[in-house]
């Protein structure tokens, strides 16, 4: 098992000690395939040019070490992939890494590097950092490029770091998205207002995250979001649509894991009418976040419901779509979200804080992340 698909080092012209960042697999590096670790695409002509952030990241000074494993054509939420292999998860090697950026996560969790990227479609950032117990980071939709990146054609999926401190995750922000403020980012986030909101979860993980608000000082205001059900399953309808246009044309040719192939097959049922009430949802969720971040700077809940199921019970075929609950609504409104490592009492394994900022104030999510974490590391 590794998090890595391919190790290497892109570090010409940088210093020795820079920073490290590893790749998703579904974003270009020049020279090398990008396979979305899949068989059915093992056989990609290398990439003619970097993707956009990869060489931000270059003209900035990290040094770039390999591709990182991640579930097979980023479609799905476990990380287990039989064909390249499943990265471990640091927590807990027998449960899962979480997907579909298993790998990006695995990576730093494991300390093999001080970042990765990935890509967060339905949760595909904030499901692996929560399990693997590190930090990861979706930006507002549309807020860093995708050039280079696959899917070419979406209207749900944003390009992300993970690092295992906020410190690194503003780094590589700054050098990802021109437009970033890193004053902004690192400024006393003390008095921001807070939402706490009402969900679904297991109730160690979500007193978990009102203890983590508590202690960072923040009054809080509880909070209810009642089109959130809704919104996860126009999430999934939207993904199912646009996954099938981009990678349908490769079901039934015998190369893709049998998960995928049974996924994909089942996306292709989505109709029109389904993407027309799918729409609809996205309008009136995407309303009643703006509206309540009106009264608020920014909203937490916890971000999986519960703690990742073992390797095991996935293989024999527990449900893990309810995993991405309380992330894909995010995605389909286009909020930023970033998910935090928290402790739980009476358990070695941490939970994930999920912080949602209004659309564009991405440093505001990350100013009160750092400030999280800095009065829980007191």
């Amino acid at each position: 098992m590794s998090a890595f698909l391919q190790k290497f080092d892109l570090s010409a012209h940088v210093r020795a000690d820079a920073p490290t960042i590893a790749i998703k697999d579904s974003i270009d590096i020049a020279g090398y395939p990008t396979t979305a670790a899949s068989r059915a695409l093992a056989d990609a002509p290398p990439a003619p040019h970097h993707a956009e952030v990869v060489q931000r990241l270059l003209d900035t000074g990290w040094r770039i070490t390999g591709k990182t494993n991640m579930h097979e054509l980023a479609f799905g939420m476990t990380g287990i992939n039989d064909f390249c292999g499943t990265p471990p998860n640091p927590q807990d090697a027998t449960r899962i890494p979480g997907g579909s950026s298993s790998g990006s996560a695995s990576a730093v969790g494991l300390k093999l590097v001080d970042a990765a990227l990935g890509t967060d479609t339905g949760g595909s950032i904030r499901g692996p950092a929560a399990c693997c117990g590190v930090i990861g980071l979706k930006p507002t939709f549309g807020r860093v490029s995708r050039q280079g990146v696959a899917p070419n054609v979406t209207t749900l999926d944003c390009v992300g770091p993970f690092a295992r401190d906020m410190n690194t995750i503003i780094d590589v922000m700054l050098a990802i998205d021109p437009s970033f403020q890193v004053v902004k980012a690192r400024r006393d986030a003390s008095k921001t207002r807070v939402g706490i909101l009402g969900v679904d979860a297991d109730e160690d993980i979500a007193n978990a995250v009102t203890e983590a608000i508590r202690r960072a000082g923040f009054a809080g205001s509880n909070l209810n979001l009642h089109s959130m059900t809704d919104a996860f399953s126009a999430g999934l309808a939207v993904i199912n649509a646009e996954t099938w246009r981009a990678f349908g044309h490769l079901a039934g040719r015998g190369k893709l894991g049998t998960d995928i192939e049974s996924r994909l097959r089942a996306a292709s049922n989505t109709t029109a009418d389904d993407l027309s009430a799918a729409e609809y949802v996205r309008r009136k969720f995407t309303n009643e976040v703006d509206h309540a971040l009106e009264g608020c700077d920014v909203l937490v809940l916890p971000t999986m419901p519960a703690l990742p199921i073992t390797i095991e019970a996935a293989r024999a075929g527990t449900s893990v779509i309810g995993m991405s609950s309380l992330i894909r609504p995010f995605n389909l409104s286009g909020h930023p979200a970033l998910t935090l490592p928290v402790s739980i009492e009476y358990s070695s394994l941490k939970a994930g804080l999920q912080i949602v900022g209004r659309k564009g104030e991405d440093e505001t999510v990350c100013a009160v992340a750092a400030r999280v974490e800095a009065m829980l590391a007191e």
